[in-house]
């Protein structure tokens, strides 16, 4: 285990993740996934968590292991067309993940789901984490409206509010 990885994680609280995300911000995450759904048949959640839970951490879990934890917890997998999309922010590591459902994912492949992610930490290392959170929405709603087209008969199968863990 890396001390100064767990000193990271005991140091990154509630607080940081408040700081990172005011509460404006994280409405204007909400409203942009909402907008941005209503261009395609996917569906997008976006999670943010100040740190790993210190069994977590014992264990050495990744944030990519953390993120495939949360798709299921989450229930993103569970959507009509396998379309949904989870962004997975780890504060603490200053990580994001991107989990795709195997819809999407078999069609886009992770080289786009790579560069999108390293984009998104671009923006989170220079501190523009609405931004960056913006950034990533967009760009994958790109790919979902490319690859499931809005039908009419679309509905709203994840709630659009960002969640903090």
């Amino acid at each position: 285990m890396q001390w100064k990885r767990v000193l990271r994680h005991l140091l990154t609280d509630h607080w940081s993740v408040r700081r990172a995300f005011q509460p404006a911000a994280m409405r204007a995450i909400r409203d942009k996934i909402g907008e941005q759904e209503r261009r395609h048949g996917g569906e997008l959640r976006f999670a943010v968590e100040a740190s790993l839970p210190l069994p977590h951490l014992w264990r050495g879990q990744d944030a990519r292991n953390r993120a495939v934890e949360l798709f299921g917890q989450l229930r993103v997998w569970d959507t009509e067309h396998n379309s949904g999309v989870l962004i997975y922010l780890l504060l603490a590591d200053k990580r994001v993940e991107i989990v795709a459902d195997r819809g999407i994912h078999d069609k886009v492949g992770d080289s786009a789901w790579k560069a999108i992610c390293g984009e998104m930490q671009r923006s989170f290392a220079a501190g523009r984490f609405e931004q960056g959170v913006s950034f990533g929405v967009a760009a994958i709603s790109d790919l979902l409206a490319k690859h499931y087209p809005l039908v009419a008969d679309d509905s709203n199968e994840l709630p659009n509010e960002p969640v903090v863990l």
